[in-house]
């Protein structure tokens, strides 16, 4: 039986092994038995494989994919491929059949090379919008683990939250106040609430299965786990994924009036600009990135400047019909067209993504590998990217009892490990220095006798809290769950309260009632347990100290005695100890309960959380350590060295946020330095920013460095702000809450392993390890390309540059007949500008970095490729090229031949044509070298060929020309390509028939001499030029003094000065 037909017997709402009953009409203990998986510890790894092979990949096949007849058709529908085809027409109309012949291989060569190129990146860029789709947190060996959808199966314990997408049809174990957006599913606009408890009739819909989170899915509300009984075309969405390809409609819409009516034109409009956009498509100048728009564009453009050329060529003979003539004006139309720039173009956006994805990017939008290189701001959350991302309770703080400190451990889920002091000071009471002499290690049972306070600190602790932690069979501690929350539960875990002891068991102490999750705006979470001895409600309740004690009315401030009404100076003194708290780089966290009350009535779904997180008593607050990664202060150091300022937004404490960033670098460490408003507007709560308008926000002297207790709005107005300066921003996220921003970037950055589906889904770049570093590597790859694209452009249009010059200015060359005798044929021209020119250029896309690229200021995207340089040097390098090659025409035709240009030297070999024949092949074995060595001389734009490392002084001229051989041989396709290219020229000058007849040369000897020559002067030329940009650019660099001291003193120099009376010129200086 086929996959097709077995899909088609399918019944909705079945496993894909059919169970005893639907799944939504058996208890959840039932379907975890029939299913045989495992709530606990989930399936083994190689249960999972096993049923990946039985039940295959959990995929519904309606991805985009590869397509290739539009890839082929994309190679035909280009302005340099139509001109290569009317050249094509032009020499067979002609009867120039070889030429004909050449350009018709020339075109099915760019076609084939093209289509196998573009299909490999798109195969590529299709493997990785796999790597970034949506992921699910899966219970494997038990341990929480993050694995692509497609690898779900059928008995996996999965693990649901905000923003997260329901990988497959799940029957809920547990959920807690979930709700999800089936309107993909069902059409149902409003979020649906799960009930895992709850079992329904067989024959009951998918819209009112409640038990049941069906793939596709988005999660909006609170969290489950579940186990997966159906994948792929076996859920729910698979049966109807055929609906969801629909492609959307290419016609623009006609104009129509408020009733509905339009007039004629408002017709023809509408087809006027559909047909627009259909050209545009054809030729590509409206469709792709920007980069490749441009490209586009820029070939449409010289195939006009092609049909100029072709004009002029045509009036300086006379507008002749002669095939001579039209030859002469086909070979000139064709120097204009750098036809291998589209192929050329693929090749390093292909090369550079898979680069990407070795250095731990993955790229989703090609427009992010343009835009990588302009960055000049990054906004990066603190926890796990700035830092390690896995917690470890230092400290804790009971009012009534003192503190609690707990020993550096390596284990940070294993609560056996690390000794407990304690002392009777406070936080702020304790100097750093006397902490150690002041604490004594005491066990854990000891700490806890006749210490109800310790108690009540441990329930909230434990209770307010959805983390996991557990020993497994093996021995091993594990965790799943919310890197604060883990270390809160392993805290509570060494005195024995850990959550699972209290309400796992079959006569539970603790029965929750409801859950009210964090959230960002409100910074807390709270939860409703019974106690099932007392019969009484609590509520637990932990969050940002600063939005905890508002709720709070009362402290125990002494063991043994009722709580106190919580004054102003209570008030300031647990902010003082959280400030104490926050300056050893500590996340701090305040703990609160109460008991709750009030009537339990209805559904507990619906009770308001602020009725609930009211009245609180303080219970303490507990000191959380997250230590940077080693690496971090590095990269941030780096950034700065290439002109980008680093933001840190964190929904921490403005004391935390300042202490990690001077640790890593983001603030300077000369902080007393500053003037006061520079530094108040350096560090900044959201709360302050967010007061701030944007006409004040303007007026700061400097955007923040550090903003503390971010929200997600605070981040898109971070954003709009940097904008506003003329910044070109990265922005990184993880959560829901920051897809607005991640869309606001400019260029999105989702983190790999803790970001959700719907940050992934809104970002252009995924960092599979959520490392700080790896947004350098792919600003540092960005540039790469950028570089490679241009130094690819530069080599290509000096070429084309070059050999249309040598054609126009050849026009003068006139025999007998007054017919212009070109000094290089059309088939030279396209072997130079497909072998030599071509094949070099796609070796520059695997140019390595260049030693400087972190330490130059960010490109602009205004300016984009062609900038003032490039096109200087563009006109230069063609320019100086076409007088080698007319030089060497000239010296062998006239300086040592007898200047007889003989007769229809343009179509065929005679002996008058001898010495012609000899001037082009010389011209022509000039400019194949010169295209060749242009390449390697493209290395570098800037820095001599025979000096890649003018930095390293020690090193002599043997040293430096050692250092060269190293970087030519390092990349080994622009070797061979090279040697390639100066080895293919000799069969094409000697081969007979092929030199004569295909490409109107023939074989040369004392004339070696002269290519030699010249091939001296291109470089001397080259080199000299090269010096000159040299000493400008020093001078240039000396006169706006560039910064020549230490990295933080150039970077942080501006603000030693700067106040808000400057802001006027700071504004100036960052547009610029």
């Amino acid at each position: 039986m086929s996959k097709e037909q077995t899909n088609k017997q399918h019944v909705s709402g079945q496993a894909n092994k059919p169970l005893s009953r639907p799944p939504h009409a058996l208890s959840y203990s039932k379907v975890i038995e029939e299913i045989h998986a495992d709530s606990e510890d989930g399936l083994t790894t190689t249960e999972a494989q096993e049923r990946l092979e039985e039940f295959g990949q959990n995929e519904l096949g309606d991805g985009e994919g590869v397509h290739p007849a539009k890839i082929l058709l994309r190679q035909v529908a280009n302005a340099m491929t139509l001109v290569l085809i009317l050249a094509m027409a032009v020499s067979f109309g002609i009867r120039s059949w070889i030429e004909g012949g050449v350009i018709a291989a020339v075109i099915i060569l760019n076609i084939v090379v093209g289509f196998w190129q573009e299909l490999g990146a798109e195969k590529t860029m299709d493997s990785l919008r796999s790597l970034s789709s949506p992921t699910a947190n899966a219970v494997r060996d038990g341990q929480a683990v993050n694995i692509p959808t497609a690898e779900i199966v059928p008995g996996d314990m999965v693990e649901l939250k905000i923003g997260d997408t329901v990988p497959a049809d799940i029957r809920l174990v547990e959920a807690v106040n979930f709700e999800t957006d089936e309107a993909l599913l069902t059409g149902e606009s409003l979020p649906v609430s799960k009930d895992a408890e709850a079992t329904f009739d067989d024959d009951t819909g998918p819209g009112d299965r409640l038990n049941v989170a069906y793939s596709s899915s988005t999660v909006t509300k609170g969290r489950a786990r579940g186990i997966v009984f159906a994948t792929g075309m076996k859920t729910e969405i698979g049966s109807i994924a055929t609906a969801l390809r629909a492609k959307g409609s290419k016609r623009r819409p006609v104009k129509r009036r408020p009733d509905g009516s339009a007039k004629p034109h408002r017709y023809a409009e509408a087809w006027t600009l559909t047909l627009t956009d259909a050209v545009g498509r054809f030729l590509g100048v409206n469709v792709g990135t920007p980069l490749q728009k441009t490209l586009s564009r820029l070939a449409v453009l010289l195939f006009f400047v092609a049909v100029v050329c072709t004009i002029i060529v045509l009036v300086a003979n006379g507008f002749s019909s002669q095939q001579e003539v039209i030859i002469y004006a086909v070979a000139t139309g064709l120097s204009m067209i750098p036809a291998s720039l589209i192929v050329v173009l693929t090749i390093t956006m292909s090369a550079g993504t898979k680069r990407m994805v070795e250095r731990n990017v993955i790229v989703r939008k090609l427009d992010s590998l343009e835009a990588l290189g302009a960055v000049t701001d990054i906004c990066s959350d603190k926890t796990g990217t700035l830092t390690q991302g896995k917690m470890v309770a230092k400290k804790a703080w009971i009012p009534a009892r003192g503190t609690y400190s707990i020993s550096t451990t390596n284990e940070p889920f294993n609560p056996t490990v690390g000794d407990i002091g304690f002392h009777t000071l406070s936080p702020s009471q304790v100097k750093t220095d006397d902490e150690d002499k002041e604490t004594q290690a005491m066990p854990c049972e000891e700490l806890l006798e006749n210490n109800q306070d310790l108690e009540k600190f441990l329930d909230v602790a434990s209770l307010a809290n959805l983390a996991h932690v557990h020993k497994s069979d093996n021995g091993e501690w594990n965790a799943r769950g919310d890197p604060t929350e883990i270390a809160i539960q392993v805290f509570a875990s060494r005195f024995d309260w850990n959550r699972m002891r209290w309400t796992s068991s079959n006569k539970p102490i603790w029965s929750q009632v409801a859950e009210f999750p964090f959230d960002s705006d409100v910074k807390k979470m709270s939860v409703i347990f019974k106690n099932n001895r007392t019969d009484r409600s609590h509520v637990f309740t932990k969050g940002a100290v600063e939005r905890v004690i508002t709720s709070c009315t009362h402290i125990v401030l002494q063991d043994g005695v009722e709580p106190v009404a919580i004054t102003e100076d209570i008030r300031d003194q647990i902010l003082a100890n959280m400030e104490a708290i926050v300056e050893q780089g500590l996340r701090c966290l305040a703990l609160a309960s109460r008991f709750y009350d009030e009537p339990l009535t209805g559904n507990p779904k619906e009770i308001d959380c602020t009725s609930v997180e009211k009245d609180l008593i303080f219970r303490g607050l507990v000191g959380l350590y997250d230590p940077p990664r080693p690496e971090t202060a590095g990269a941030v150091s780096e950034c700065h060295q290439a002109g980008i300022a680093v933001h840190m937004l964190t929904g921490d404490h403005p004391g935390t946020a300042r202490a990690i960033a001077a640790q890593v670098g983001i603030l300077p460490s000369r902080m007393n330095e500053i003037s006061k408003d520079v530094a108040d507007s350096m560090v900044m709560t959201a709360s302050q920013f967010d007061k701030l308008s944007e006409e004040e926000i303007d007026r700061l002297p400097v955007l923040p460095l550090v903003v503390a207790r971010c929200a997600p709005n605070t981040k898109v107005r971070m954003i709009e702000a940097l904008h506003r300066r003329k910044c070109f921003a990265a922005m990184t996220g993880d959560g829901v809450n920051d897809s607005p921003s991640l869309k606001s970037a400019d260029v999105g950055i989702a983190m790999g392993q803790t970001g959700s589906d719907v940050a992934k889904d809104a970002s252009d770049i995924v960092l599979t390890d959520d490392n700080f570093a790896f947004i350098l590597n792919a600003v540092e790859e960005g540039r790469r390309i950028f570089d490679n694209i241009q130094k690819s452009i530069l080599h290509l249009l000096a070429q084309n540059v070059a050999q249309a010059s040598i054609l126009l200015i050849g026009l003068v060359f006139k025999d007998a007949r007054n017919v212009s005798v070109f000094p290089i044929s059309p088939v030279e021209i396209l072997w130079v500008i497909m072998i030599t020119s071509g094949l070099p250029d796609m070796g520059l896309g695997f140019e390595i970095a260049a030693p400087d690229i972190l330490q130059r200021p960010p490109q602009s995207l205004k300016r984009g490729i062609f900038t003032f340089e490039i096109l200087i040097d563009m006109v230069v390098y063609g320019g100086w090229i076409a007088i080698l090659c007319l030089a060497a025409f000239a010296t062998v035709l006239f300086g040592f031949g007898d200047g007889n240009l003989g007769s229809n030297c343009n179509d065929a070999y005679s002996a008058d044509c001898d010495t012609v024949f000899r001037a082009r092949a010389t011209t022509f074995a000039c400019l194949t070298w010169f295209s060749l060595f242009l390449a390697w001389e493209m290395v570098n734009t800037r820095l001599s060929f025979f000096r890649l490392a003018p930095q390293d002084q020690s090193l002599g001229f043997l040293g430096q020309i050692k250092i060269t051989r190293k970087h030519v041989w390092g990349n080994r396709f622009l070797f061979w390509t090279i040697t390639a290219g100066f080895v293919t020229i000799f069969p094409v000058l000697y081969v007979p028939v092929i030199n004569t007849d295909v490409f109107r040369h023939t074989g040369i000897s004392w004339e070696w001499g002269i290519v030699f020559i010249e091939t001296v002067l291109f470089f001397l030329g080259i080199e000299t030029w090269k010096w000159g940009k040299r000493v400008f650019f020093r001078r240039t660099a000396k006169e706006t003094g560039k910064h020549t001291g230490s990295v933080e003193s150039g970077v942080f120099a501006s603000y030693l000065s700067i106040s808000r009376s400057d802001i006027t010129d700071l504004e100036a200086k960052q547009e610029v």
